[in-house]
Formats: C-alpha cells, structure tokens, sequence
C-alpha cells in the first residue's frame, strides 16, 4: 500500500512538474526577453511592419521584444526557425510570401498548417503597377495597347520567381492577354534600380518599396492592385477602376507563433497587437508604408491563412509557375 502510495505521489509530481512551464507561459508569461523573427533583410516591408510592433509590444509586456532579421529561402527560414523553437519565446512575422505561396513552390523543412499557428494579422500592402518613366504609357489600358502591338518585347521585374510581383504579373497576363518577359531579381532593391534605369520596364512592385520613387517622380504609376484607392495615393485609380477586374494582389503581415504555445499565450500577443494597431500613431506609421490595416479575430486570420493558401495553390497551378 505505502508502495503504492509513493509511486501515485511521483507521478503526480512528475505531471505537475510537466505541467508546469505550460502554466508558467499562461500566467507568468513572458518570463524572458522575446524574438519577433523577420524573413527578410532590415528596411523591407516585412521588417517595418516588425518594428512598428516590436517598438510598442515590449513595453507592454513588460520584457524586451528583440527583431532578429533571418532573410533567406523566400522569408520560410525565419518561418522554419520559428517552427522549430521550443522556448516559448519565439514569434515570427509572417507575410504572404512564406504562409501562402512557398508552401506551393518550395520543399519546405516545417509544416505550415501543422507546425505554427496563425495568431494575429497585422496588416496589409498592395501590390501597385508601375512603369519606368521614359515608357509611353500613362494608363493601364495604354499599356494593355502597347504590349498588344509589340508582344514579348517588354520586360517585367520582380523581387524573385513566386513572389507576389511575380504572380501580380501573371494574373495580369492572364486577365488581358498580353505577352510580357519575367526578370527575375534578388530582392525589390535591384528590380527597381533597373526599372528607373530602363533595364526593364514593368513592375508589380508592393507599395511599400515603390511609394518614395512614385513620389520623386523615378517610376510611373499606373494602378494599385487592392479592392479599394490607397490613401497614399488617393488620385491613383485601383485596377478595376482601370478596366481590368480580378487582378487583387497585396502582401500581408501577420504574427505567428508555434503550435504549441499555450492558447492564453496566443490571446495575449493577439489582444496585445490589436491594441497596438489600434493606437493613431501607429496606423499612421504603417499607413506612411501604404499598409492597410484591417483588424481580424484569431478564428478569422486562421481561416484567412487557409483561403489564401487555397487561392494561391489554384494560381500558381494555373499559370505553371515554378522558382526555377
């Protein structure tokens, strides 16, 4: 009987010793600094909508929010690193690129439906198409004219092959009927010294990259790729309004975390963040980048991340694209 007992009294103290980081990550969370991971170099979208987070979070969670930038493999390294943190610590600011379009294109060494969680979406930035200024096009349906007459003869730019400027293009292709040659670039930095210096002509580019040369007067814009005119740009026509329906193209941010993060976690970074995108200065901050923020539920995001996947997987066996 004493045997017994003992034996019941060590496993019970070996279930709550089990137990007791998970509790510990539910109320005492977080006990130490946090890694908000970044799939991309800094100054890139991705890496700003980051910090205009991190700046802010830390403060009200009472601990450092440290932004580590892990570029590579089309922003899954940081997702993959992500996935594989077992410290309780560890974010990861998702975009589209990784949570939606390399799982169709790239052998990837996590899951992304299995191994991490959607927990909070931060925001949105369209996709906007420009031409190099020195191109005899000042609309979108000047332009859909001049590829027709001269097909194959104009070069389009990218931030690399099954990127969101790379697909944008395709759906445009698609939905008009024009022949255009895909250049593909290491990053938005190269495609758009080369598109301001004549070397290609088109570009897909997302708002946040090209807004500043839209401005200076280095690039032309023709349309934004979103449902609704961009407050950066209110006099720019969105490319429905320029006769040219279902081409919507924009990358979006959210903050995932790995599966096994307790779901009083989860609630905190995401009521935490809401809060944060909340706050004026804030918005203007991501709204000077050209984001649109749009707030979601937890359930709303998880359900948003499997209708993106969805459609991308439908685009990209459309059109055959593929990252060789």
């Amino acid at each position: 009987m004493k045997t017994r007992l003992l034996a019941a009294m060590a496993a019970g103290a070996l279930c709550l010793s089990a137990m007791a980081p998970v509790q510990a990550q539910g109320a005492d969370w977080p006990a130490k600094p946090l890694r908000l991971l970044v799939g991309s170099a800094p100054g890139g979208g991705t890496d700003a909508m980051a910090r205009a987070v991190a700046d802010k979070l830390g403060p009200l969670l009472k601990q450092t929010v440290v932004v580590e930038n892990k570029p590579g493999a089309s922003n899954t390294l940081a997702a993959d690193l992500a996935a594989k943190s077992s410290d309780g610590h560890t974010m990861v600011m998702g975009v589209s690129t990784a949570h939606a379009i390399a799982p169709h294109l790239l052998k990837l060494g996590y899951d992304n439906d299995r191994d991490l969680v959607p927990v909070v979406f931060v925001g949105a930035v369209p996709n906007i198409l420009v031409v190099n200024d020195q191109m005899p096009v000042k609309s979108v349906q000047e332009l859909i004219a001049l590829l027709k007459r001269k097909p194959g003869e104009y070069n389009f730019a990218s931030s690399g092959s099954g990127s969101t400027q790379h697909i944008a293009a395709e759906l445009f292709k698609d939905a008009t009927g024009v022949q255009m040659t895909h250049i593909p670039y290491r990053g938005s930095g190269p495609a758009l010294v080369d598109l301001m210096g004549g070397q290609v002509q088109i570009a897909f580019e997302t708002a946040s990259s090209v807004i500043p040369h839209i401005k200076s007067g280095k690039v032309r814009a023709l349309a934004v790729l979103s449902a609704r005119r961009n407050p950066q740009l209110p006099d720019l026509p969105t490319m429905a309004e320029a006769g040219v329906r279902g081409v919507e193209m924009s990358a979006w941010y959210g903050i995932y975390m790995p599966s096994g993060t307790p779901a009083a976690v989860q609630t905190r970074i995401h009521d935490a963040v809401n809060g944060i995108l909340a706050q004026p200065d804030t918005q203007a901050r991501l709204l000077a980048i050209g984001a649109d923020i749009n707030p979601m539920s937890q359930e709303q995001f998880a359900q948003f991340h499997k209708s993106e996947n969805q459609r991308y997987a439908g685009i990209i066996k459309k059109n055959n694209i593929s990252v060789e």
